[in-house]
Parts: C-alpha cells; sequence; structure tokens
C-alpha cells in the first residue's frame, strides 16, 4: 500500500455522514431529485441575510490588490476587535482583540487548539454521541479520542466525564447546541464541569481545557439561551464559525478565542498563531474577514428552522417514533425501532430516505435527521417513515 497505514483505517472508517451524501447523490442520478429524500448532510438550506449578500457585493467592487494579500496570521486587527466587542456581551468577559484568532472555519479552529496544547498521548475526552470528525482532528495531532457517556436525555453526565480523566487528559471538547441530538446544556451543567475541571487540574498538576465547539450557538428554539462558557472556567477556549448562522459553510471562515482569565493566555495565543500558520491555513480568507467584520450579531431567519423542526417533530411523533424535540441547532436523533440501527437506516435507503446511523456518532440505536432540507422534502419523506417503522412493529 502507498498511503500511510493510519490513512488506510480512516479511509475505510469515513464518516458515515458523507457515505450518505454521496449515496444520495447516485441514487439522485438514477430516480430524479425530487424522488429522493435526503437528510444526511447538515449544509444550510436557509438563504444567508441580505446583508451578507449586499457587504460581498460592495468589497468585491471597491478591493484592490492589496486587499487581497496576506493579513496577518491571527487576522486583521479591525475584525478582531469586532469580534471580541461582540462576544464580549455573550461570553460576559472582557475580551481583547488579542484574545481572537480568525480560522478557517470552527474545524481551522479547532486543529489550531489542538496543535497548540496536545503532546503526542495526551488525551481528549468528548460525551457521546459526538460529532465523529473530532476523532481525526485529535489525532491529527498525536492525541487519542476518548468517549464518555451523556445522560438519557444526552445532557452532561458529570460522573462519567469525572471517571475519564486520567493523568493524561488535556482537554474536554463540548459542542452546544449538540450535533447530533440538538441538545443544549444548560449553565449549571457547565459550572459544575468547570468546578470538576479545577478540582482534577489541582490534583494532578496539569492544566486541562475545556473546548467548547459552538456553530451552532445562534440556532436555538423556544427562547432558549445558550450560557457563557467563559464565566464557569477560566481555562477555556471558544471554537466557532459563521457557516450555520450565516448559511456560508462554503466561505470557511470562523474564529476561536481563549478566555481572558486563562493561565496560559499569551503562550496559548502565540501557539495558535503560529499553529494557524504552520497547519497549512495561514490566516482565514482575506475577504470573508472583511465581510464578517461588519455583521457581527447578524443571522439567518431562525424561525425558518423553527418551521422545519415542528414539521419533522409533527410528522415522525404521528408515525409512531421515539425523539427527544431539540432545542437547538437542526438535527433530531431519533431512537432506531430495531438495535441495528445500520440495518434500519438501510431499509430507509430503500425508499430512498437518507438519514446517517447513530452509530456513526457513538451513538448505536439512535439515527440522525438534518432537517435542514425544503418543507417539500419533509412532507414527501413520511410516507416512507412510516411503512418502515411499521414493518418493524
Amino acid at each position: 500500500m502507498t498511503i500511510a497505514r493510519h490513512m488506510e483505517t480512516a479511509v475505510s472508517e469515513s464518516s458515515w455522514i458523507r457515505r450518505m451524501f454521496e449515496a444520495g447523490n447516485s441514487l439522485r442520478a438514477i430516480h430524479g431529485p425530487d424522488h429522493v429524500f435526503d437528510f444526511s448532510l447538515g449544509n444550510p438550506n436557509v438563504d444567508p441575510p441580505e446583508r451578507f449578500r449586499t457587504l460581498l457585493r460592495q468589497l468585491a467592487e471597491t478591493s484592490g490588490a492589496r486587499d487581497h494579500g496576506y493579513p496577518p496570521n491571527a487576522g486583521y486587527p479591525d475584525v478582531r476587535r469586532s469580534v471580541a466587542a461582540y462576544i464580549s456581551k455573550q461570553q460576559q468577559s472582557n475580551i481583547s482583540e488579542q484574545d481572537v484568532v480568525m480560522t478557517c472555519g470552527a474545524a481551522g479552529a479547532l486543529n489550531v487548539i489542538l496543535k497548540a496544547i496536545l503532546d503526542p498521548g495526551d488525551e481528549v475526552i468528548t460525551p457521546a454521541p459526538y460529532f465523529p470528525e473530532y476523532t481525526g482532528y485529535v489525532t491529527n495531532h498525536g492525541g487519542v479520542l476518548k468517549t464518555v457517556s451523556t445522560l438519557s436525555d444526552f445532557s452532561l453526565d458529570i460522573s462519567a466525564i469525572s471517571n475519564g480523566i486520567s493523568n493524561k487528559t488535556k482537554g474536554v471538547i463540548i459542542n452546544s447546541p449538540h450535533n447530533p441530538t440538538g441538545q443544549v446544556y444548560t449553565a449549571d451543567s457547565l459550572s459544575q464541569l468547570g468546578l470538576l475541571l479545577n478540582e482534577k487540574s489541582k490534583a494532578l498538576h496539569r492544566t486541562i481545557y475545556l473546548i467548547s465547539d459552538e456553530p451552532y450557538r445562534k440556532i436555538v428554539y423556544d427562547g432558549i439561551t445558550v450560557p457563557s462558557l467563559f464565566t464557569c472556567y477560566n481555562e477555556s477556549i471558544i471554537a466557532t464559525s459563521y457557516s450555520k448562522d450565516l448559511s456560508i459553510p462554503g466561505e470557511r471562515i470562523g474564529f476561536l478565542a481563549v478566555n481572558p482569565a486563562s493561565t496560559y493566555r499569551i503562550d496559548l495565543i502565540n501557539a495558535m498563531v503560529l499553529a494557524n500558520r504552520i497547519l497549512g491555513f495561514v490566516n482565514a480568507p482575506a475577504l470573508m474577514q472583511r465581510v464578517i467584520g461588519s455583521l457581527q450579531g447578524e443571522q439567518v431567519d431562525i424561525s425558518a428552522y423553527t418551521r422545519k423542526r415542528d414539521l419533522i417533530c409533527e410528522g415522525l411523533a404521528d408515525c409512531g417514533y421515539e425523539f427527544l424535540r431539540p432545542k437547538g441547532a437542526f438535527y433530531l436523533f431519533p431512537k432506531s425501532p430495531i438495535p441495528d440501527d445500520i440495518a434500519f437506516v438501510r431499509e430507509l435507503q430503500e425508499r430512498l430516505i437518507l438519514v446517517v446511523p447513530g452509530s456513526g456518532f457513538g451513538g448505536s440505536g439512535y439515527f440522525r435527521i438534518a432537517f435542514c432540507v425544503d418543507d417539500e422534502t419533509i412532507k414527501g419523506a413520511m410516507p416512507g417513515f412510516k411503512q418502515v417503522l411499521n414493518q418493524y412493529q
């Protein structure tokens, strides 16, 4: 074999999300796009805010050669100031531009963070179910991803996290609003987690970082608010993007922010700025930085996602599926009617319905639906959902 052994393994175990998405492309070619109901990929289908389009046109028309050159590796200072001012209110902390690094989306931010903090063999804990790319991000930098259980409603199990911490633990990754379950962690659970990590860090004589992956922060329902992370634990870092709240995932623009109360704040920032460069990101896209610098606080029309959530929840409830109504993001994580969620997902595929087995997220016995699709896709899939469920009852 000419490729690295670890990559050969990674390819063979490649993401179920992408596998189902690719299956959808094949089915659309055979049956036509109107007959395939694809819920596999969290690709936003709500239009970006009109102000995004306006700014993009203005910047494209007025930009000169220097506007497309290399910016500082951490990002344009004025953009970082704009971001810092906005998230200072969100996090109830005094965040400066020095605490912010502009990145190539949340994925870029997570890789930059992990490159900066991990030594070979260090462990990173994450609650399962979890976003499967975390495995690759951690192993990219010599670390080991260690999963722990959640409570029955997919909220944080503080005891499980405590039991998972060892003298090799360097970080904990959380994701709220959560992919794939739609859960939003409460302020109380985050405070408990902060207390735990404080105790463990002192006992182990090593800093354990809390890393929060927050690309869905603004996509929440029923008046729910995502709590501040920085007020719960000093050694915390945020990774996020504008992919979901502005519907621009292909533009690869996001940022990381270090808690200004972090003990090694300057060292962290310096290491992350260097990591941004040497990982090959170099800098976040220059044009997108300038666009989002003037768009702080803007977001897509969340009412569209609320409608889609209600539509799919009502439809699946009528069919007889069991699930927890998501509090945020645009995913539903119902129970599979049989223990083998992969077999169940294959039965749905026979009805041209594409979802992702929970096993792909470390959550066997469930399946994930990305409901960021046209309303007609949701409605059109309901007969097939009902037929497959009925055959197991």
